[in-house]
C-alpha cells in the first residue's frame, strides 16, 4: 500500500457544466471556494460559471470585477454580476435581494450552487444562504465558510482536496485584488493557508490542503 488509501465515497464534478457561485460581498467567493474554483477552470474549462457578488460599494466593486476576470479567465462561458445592495443591511433589503434572486433563476439554471454556510453569524451571509435555498429548492447545494472574527466555524462534511500550486494561486490572487481589506487582522496569507492546511488535515488530502464546505441534502441515485 502507497500513499493514502481512499476511505469513503468520491464525488466528481465531472458531469456538471453549469455552477451558481453566491457572494455577499466582494471578496467571499474568492476566500470561500477559490481555490475549487481554480481547480475547476483547470480541470473543466468547458464549465459555465454564473458569478454574483451582491455588495462592492466604491473601489470595492473594481475589486470584485477584476479579481472575478481573473479567476474566471475571462471566460466567454462565464458571466459576472455585481450588485449594489446595502452592505451590513441585507435583512432589511429582502425583497429586493430575493428580486435578484428570481432574475438569476430565470436566465441560469445551475446544477450547483455555491453560497454562504447558512449558520454563519454575518447577517448579509445569513441572508444569501437563506435565499439560495428558497428559490432553488430543487439544486444541489454547498455551503462555504469564511474566516472571521465571529468565530463561527463548524464543521465541514465536505471537502474539495486543492494542490499546492492552486493554493498558492488563491491566495496571491486575494492579495493582489483586494487590497482595500489588507489591513484586516485575518486578511492575511498565514490565515488562508492555516484553513486550507486544516481542511486537508480532516479529508486526508494528499497535498495536505483542501476547501470545507456543508453539504444538507442530495438525492443518491441507485
Amino acid at each position: 500500500m502507497t500513499g493514502i488509501e481512499p476511505f469513503m465515497l468520491p464525488l466528481s464534478f465531472t458531469t456538471v457544466s453549469r455552477v451558481l457561485c453566491l457572494g455577499a460581498h466582494a471578496d467571499d467567493i474568492e476566500i470561500g471556494m477559490g481555490g475549487t474554483l481554480l481547480s475547476l477552470k483547470e480541470n473543466h474549462p468547458e464549465m459555465e460559471i454564473y458569478w454574483a457578488v451582491f455588495s462592492a460599494p466604491g473601489a470595492r466593486a473594481q475589486e470584485a470585477e477584476a479579481s472575478a476576470e481573473e479567476y474566471l479567465s475571462k471566460s466567454d462561458r462565464s458571466q459576472i454580476k455585481v450588485g449594489s445592495f446595502q452592505e451590513s443591511y441585507f435583512p432589511n433589503e429582502w425583497a429586493d435581494i430575493k428580486n435578484w434572486f428570481e432574475q438569476i433563476r430565470m436566465k441560469f439554471n445551475p446544477e450547483i450552487v455555491f453560497t454562504h454556510y447558512r449558520d454563519d453569524r454575518h447577517q448579509d451571509h445569513r441572508v444569501l444562504s437563506d435565499l439560495a435555498w428558497n428559490t432553488f429548492r430543487n439544486h444541489l447545494i454547498l455551503e462555504y465558510e469564511i474566516l472571521k472574527y465571529d468565530g463561527d466555524l463548524g464543521a465541514p462534511n465536505l471537502f474539495v482536496p486543492i494542490s499546492e500550486k492552486i493554493s498558492n494561486r488563491k491566495i496571491d490572487l486575494l492579495m493582489k485584488h483586494f487590497r482595500t481589506q489588507l489591513n484586516k487582522h485575518w486578511f492575511t496569507r498565514s490565515s488562508f493557508d492555516a484553513m486550507h492546511r486544516i481542511r486537508g488535515v480532516e479529508c486526508a488530502s494528499p497535498s495536505g490542503l483542501a476547501e470545507g464546505f456543508y453539504f444538507r441534502k442530495a438525492v443518491l441515485i441507485t
